[in-house]
């Protein structure tokens, strides 16, 4: 079955369903970056494909981890799962090991919850790769970031 057929949705829109700048600009520049340092062109899209299929492989990391979600919670649990799912990567990284948070995962839902016998009630949030990086180019990307000051103020610390 290939991505975007019957049982490949996700349960919840995880990005905008409508992008506008700046996040639709940056969005592309890091796909841009990613394919083009793995060689793939735009409109490749079979090499797209199986780049994007690593997700369901975990990338070939010894663990994969799945994080569901009770279905009645509401945006504060989630906010909440986000800062817990960061703290396991911490953890991780305290212990020498990296990690690799997956949406893409969550598109597959209904196949992860009959394999792994995951009852209706809990949504499945994401995945996780949890592993050694291993000496990859795709290991190698530097994801250009917002400074501070393009989305926070600091008031009150003046000198």
């Amino acid at each position: 079955m290939a991505h975007g057929e019957e049982g490949w949705k996700r349960q919840y829109e995880y990005y905008p369903t409508k992008w506008r700048e700046p996040y639709l600009g940056r969005r592309r520049k890091l796909g841009w970056d990613l394919y083009g340092l793995l060689g793939i062109a735009k409109g490749e899209r079979e090499k797209t494909r199986v780049q994007h299929g690593k997700n369901f492989l975990f990338f070939d990391a010894p663990v994969g981890l799945i994080f569901t979600i009770d279905d009645d919670f509401e945006k504060g649990s989630w906010l909440d799962y986000g800062m817990f799912l960061q703290s396991v990567m911490l953890a991780a990284r305290g212990l020498g090991l990296d990690t690799c948070p997956q949406a893409a995962i969550a598109s597959a839902h209904e196949i992860i919850r009959r394999q792994l016998g995951i009852p209706a009630s809990e949504v499945v949030v994401c995945g996780m790769s949890l592993g050694y990086a291993r000496d990859e180019l795709v290991n190698t990307l530097v994801v250009e970031r917002e400074p501070v000051a393009g989305f926070a103020s600091f008031r009150g610390f003046e000198r």
